[in-house]
């Protein structure tokens, strides 16, 4: 019978990104086991690039995760990369792992840590080795065009679409993206910009195909949202617009025309209203940057 290890991260694009290394590092540690993610569906797309993934079952995010969520029955090893409990370490803990790794069984949760790098210091607390920059799924060719991806999961992390439009207008051979729910959002940056109609590809991609667009873009401007991490995952110049969240949490590793904006200023991540912090950035901060790592 084969070894059989079951990994959570029942989350989004970007927290699936910011796991790679400790899946990764699972594999190199438990190569005689066959490995599971318990993540969304609509996630499958990567685990090819992932290269750490044998199977994957659906589990619905973000948000807890309720115990009958994971259907799978005694794994040798269970290892939780979605949170800190309860709800996701007793959904963890109902499947009857022989041995169970997460937070709240192990180290202590430590705020202020960058996520990638939270998922390798647990593993390592387990004896585990992961190296935080194992990030690539692939180097792109910079020979298609320039992404502006003008959504986010909240508001507070959403600037203005008006703000967007005059970056998208600054540059040359740009196109919009977005998700079927940011389509509103989009079509106003595309409309605004004066861009033709087939440049604006929000609602009409599946991730196989924002993968495939980002794998080959020369730059990626968005706010703190999954597509800044496809870019990092791509080496792809990038620039992120950081607010409520500071960039040292969630934001791309350093070097490789890669560029963080962020006001200095913390702020609700899930609220309502685009967060003062990050309208304090300026169009102009914007552009730049832009031609700065395109450069």
């Amino acid at each position: 019978m084969a070894l059989e290890l079951l990994a959570l991260r029942g989350l989004g694009l970007g927290d699936l990104l910011t796991a790679v290394p400790a899946l990764r590092s699972l594999r190199q540690a438990f190569p005689a086991h066959r490995i599971t993610l318990a993540a969304p569906r609509y996630l499958e797309a990567l685990l090819p690039l992932i290269g750490a993934v044998d199977d994957q079952v659906d589990v619905a995010g973000p948000g807890p995760i309720p115990m009958e969520a994971l259907p799978f029955e005694r794994p040798d090893v269970a290892v939780n990369l979605h949170g800190r409990g309860p709800q996701s370490i007793e959904a963890l803990r109902a499947t009857d792992p022989g041995r169970l790794i997460s937070f709240g069984t192990g180290p202590p949760w430590q705020d202020g840590v960058h996520e990638v790098r939270r998922w390798c210091e647990l593993l390592e607390w387990h004896g585990i080795p992961a190296d935080p920059s194992d990030l690539t799924l692939g180097i792109s060719d910079r020979t298609g065009p320039a992404i502006v991806h003008p959504g986010a999961a909240y508001p507070a992390r959403r600037w203005p679409p008006e703000r967007f439009a005059e970056v998208a207008a600054a540059l040359d051979d740009v196109v919009i993206t977005g998700n079927a729910e940011e389509v509103p959002i989009a079509s106003r940056v595309a409309e605004l910009a004066g861009l033709p109609p087939e440049r604006m590809l929000a609602g009409r991609t599946r991730l196989a195909d924002l993968i495939d667009l980002v794998s080959k873009a020369k730059l990626v401007v968005c706010g703190d949202t999954g597509v800044a991490h496809l870019a990092t995952a791509f080496c792809v110049p990038s620039v992120v617009l950081f607010g409520p969240v500071s960039p040292k949490l969630w934001g791309p590793p350093p070097g490789w025309r890669h560029v963080a904006l962020w006001a200095g200023q913390n702020g609700d991540p899930h609220g309502q209203r685009p967060d003062p912090g990050l309208l304090k950035i300026e169009v102009s901060e914007v552009v730049d940057a832009a031609m700065e790592v395109i450069s």
